[in-house]
Order: C-alpha cells, then structure tokens, then sequence
C-alpha cells in the first residue's frame, strides 16, 4: 500500500482511490491510540499553523478538527463568518488570502456553496480540506464513518450500509456513497420519494421507500436528519407524518430477525428520525463516531501535512 494521498487537497471522497482511502484508515487507528493514552498529544504538526474557516455553524465538525489539530500540536486559528469582514461585502479569495498573509499553512473551510474549496484549492498554496459544501460533500464524515464500521465489523467489502432520511439536502450521503462503493460494500438510499434526487438512480445504488425494508436489507443504518434549515419548499406533510412513515425506534431494531449497526452523523433530532431509546441503545455507535472523528481527521491532516 502507497505511503502518501495521491492528492494534496481532501476536496471530497469521489477524488480519492481505493488506497488512499485505506492509508487515510489505517492511519486513524494508529491516531485513535494516541488520543487514548494518558497524554493525547504528539508533536507531529508542530511547524505547521492551520485555519478553520467556516462560513456555516458546526459544533461537532468544527470541535473535532480544532481538537484533531491541538492533539497533532498545530498552530490553530479559528475564522468565522459571522462577525467578520466577509459581512462588510469581502470575498471568499481576499478573506481566505488575508489569512494566508499571515503564513498560514492548510485551511478548514465548510462554506454553504458547493464547490466552494474546490475553488480555493485552484488559487491558493495551501493544502484545503473541505468539512462539508453546500449539499454537495462532507469527506471527513464519511471516512469517519467507514472507520466506525469497520471498527466495528470488520471489512466494508459485502457489507450492506443503508442511508436513510434526508437524501436531497445532505452532503454525508453523497460522500458516503462515494466512500462505501469505493470499499466494495453494497448501499440503499431509503426516504420519502421527495428526499431522494433523480441522480440516486445513476450511482448504482439500491433505492427504497420503505424503511422497514431498508432495515430488514442492511447490516448498517445510518440515519440523518431533516434539513429544515436547507429546505425552500415543503417536501413532507409534517415532522410528525415524517416520524410515522421513517422514524426509527428500539422496538423496530429489536424486532428484526438479526442484530444492524446505528448510525447518525448529528445533530440527532430526537423524536423524529429517531427515538431516544434507539439512538442510546446497544444498536447504537453514534458516540464511537464523534470519538472516532478525532482520530480520522488527525489522520488527514497528518498526511495532507506530508504532501
């Protein structure tokens, strides 16, 4: 197996191949030891000063690179849109170069139009990892979740990963998309006929609007949210409707004639996509995602780092 990406930005899953996925991986389990022992922090990127700029709020991507960063002992400069120059009219380019200006080495940047780091990448010297585009990408979420699932069951090729929710406004979906077929496992998109793109059907993926199926099908579930924030028009009756014909609660699981895998890349909107008592029962590896997110994100920077 190569020893370094084949790229020198993570713009999204489908610009990665086979090994670079693997690398990416099996380097995180080496990180997911570190950030367990006694003392978390290796001196890996210590010459090395990162940006997170996100012109989106994030709570648990934005924390997990900051904490990916501190734990490699990177230099950390945090950006927000909100309360910057880019509100006085700046763009993208200047804010980013003003930045750079300040000998900065990589940049964080989640924006919400897609093709935004893409763009970057072109223009600027720095390495770009994108932590989410519009509904376009979200290639750490993705890589983090196939370490989760193979932590927890071993090889992806033959494994059957079901996506289920708010197919149309997610970024995780297309990524994992990428990132699981990439890996020989076998994927269905299930959700209202509403929530799922016309494209879906081009992927070489299964497709279902019965989630009962999907769960009956699948090895992994794993769950998104609504996006109400992203949605212009209405695409369901009501969340109430929604949670009838796609929630999934502890009762559903255990009923299925083998035990699946739980997934939710957050925030979890209790209640409708999911009850309480499945997103915290033993199905569940939800927390083993957010733990295992420091660990592959570490794993990127490190590498990118070495590009």
């Amino acid at each position: 197996m190569a020893d370094s990406l084949s790229v020198r930005h993570l713009l999204g899953i489908k610009d990665l191949n086979e090994n670079d996925i693997n690398l990416i991986l099996d380097t995180a389990k080496e990180f997911k030891e570190v950030i367990n022992r006694p003392i978390k922090k290796v001196p890996s990127l210590r010459d090395i000063t990162i940006a997170n700029v996100f012109f989106e709020n994030s709570t648990r991507t934005r924390l997990s690179f900051e904490l990916a960063e501190k734990r490699l002992s990177a230099d950390v400069v945090n950006f927000s849109a909100s309360g910057s120059s880019v509100k006085k009219g700046e763009t993208l380019l200047d804010t980013v170069n003003n930045i750079l200006a300040m000998k900065v080495d990589m940049i964080v940047m989640r924006h919400s139009s897609p093709g935004a780091p893409h763009y970057l990448s072109g223009r600027i010297p720095a390495n770009v990892v994108n932590a989410g585009d519009g509904t376009h990408e979200h290639p750490t979420q993705a890589l983090l979740d196939s370490f989760s699932i193979r932590e927890k069951l071993g090889d992806l090729a033959g494994k059957r990963v079901a996506i289920i929710g708010d197919i149309t406004h997610s970024r995780v979906a297309l990524s994992n998309i990428f990132c699981l077929q990439k890996q020989g496992a076998e994927v269905m998109v299930c959700g209202p006929t509403t929530l799922i793109p016309k494209y879906m059907s081009e992927l070489g993926i299964k497709i279902s609007h019965d989630v009962r199926e999907a769960l009956n099908w699948c090895d992994v579930a794993n769950v998104l949210r609504i996006q109400l924030e992203r949605q212009q028009i209405k695409y369901f009756p009501s969340l109430r409707e929604y949670s009838m014909y796609y929630g999934i609660s502890k009762k559903m699981l255990d009923d299925l004639d083998r035990p699946i895998v739980l997934m939710h890349p957050g925030p979890i909107n209790r209640g409708v996509e999911l009850t309480s008592d499945a997103a915290d029962s033993h199905h569940s590896i939800i927390l083993d995602q957010v733990e295992n997110g420091v660990a592959v994100r570490m794993a990127v920077l490190y590498l990118l780092a070495q590009m």
